[in-house]
């Protein structure tokens, strides 16, 4: 909620700096090593032969989580398998040789905020892809005070730099026309409709 907070007040500090969605071009995203865990998703731990060991967990706003014997591990920003190494490395005082699984169980939902000249403004879970009309359907529709040509996403694509502010006609949302129609929202994204 934090991060909605922040690019919401670079929005509002910053109203005339945007870019078109068809002449936005994202920079290759790193490739990834896999799923990498975040607060929110549950994880089960299995330590072989170990039952009293094991568990099924939430990882904790904090991005740690809580087991029997190791008590506090920073799990968020690490895939299951670099978790499961580490869970090796803190077991070894207790058990010799532990081998260690990590699952995801489930998912933290993905989230998007939509705010401004919406009818019901929020935060609210999508089924990725997940485009900018279905954020917007979501929401209610636009208010009867929206510009259908002043609907923003903002996207920070690094830490501590200004977010970068894509912006949508309606119509071209609802005709699919352009990039519009292909547009996926990322996580912690901010929809602005003025």
């Amino acid at each position: 909620m934090a991060l909605s907070t922040s690019l919401l007040a670079y929005a509002c500090q910053h109203p005339g700096t945007f870019v078109w969605v068809d002449q936005y071009r994202a920079s290759a995203p790193p490739a990834e090593p896999g799923y990498v865990i975040g607060a929110g998703d549950v994880l089960s731990i299995r330590v072989l032969s170990h039952d009293e060991m094991s568990g099924r967990v939430r990882v904790r706003t904090d991005g740690r989580i809580s087991l029997p014997f190791v008590n506090d591990v920073d799990a968020a920003g690490r895939t299951p398998q670099a978790l499961a190494d580490r869970l090796q490395i803190d077991f070894k005082q207790f058990v010799n040789n532990p081998l260690v699984t990590v699952t995801l169980e489930e998912p933290k939902p993905f989230t998007v905020s939509v705010t401004g000249e919406v009818m019901r403004p929020g935060v609210y879970p999508l089924d990725p892809p997940a485009g900018v009309l279905q954020a917007l359907a979501t929401a209610g529709g636009l208010s009867q005070f929206a510009h259908d040509d002043r609907i923003f996403v903002l996207r920070r694509l690094v830490a501590d730099a200004p977010p970068v502010r894509i912006r949508f006609k309606y119509e071209w949302l609802a005709r699919a026309e352009g990039r519009s129609g292909t547009f996926n929202l990322q996580r912690n994204d901010l929809i602005v409709v003025e």
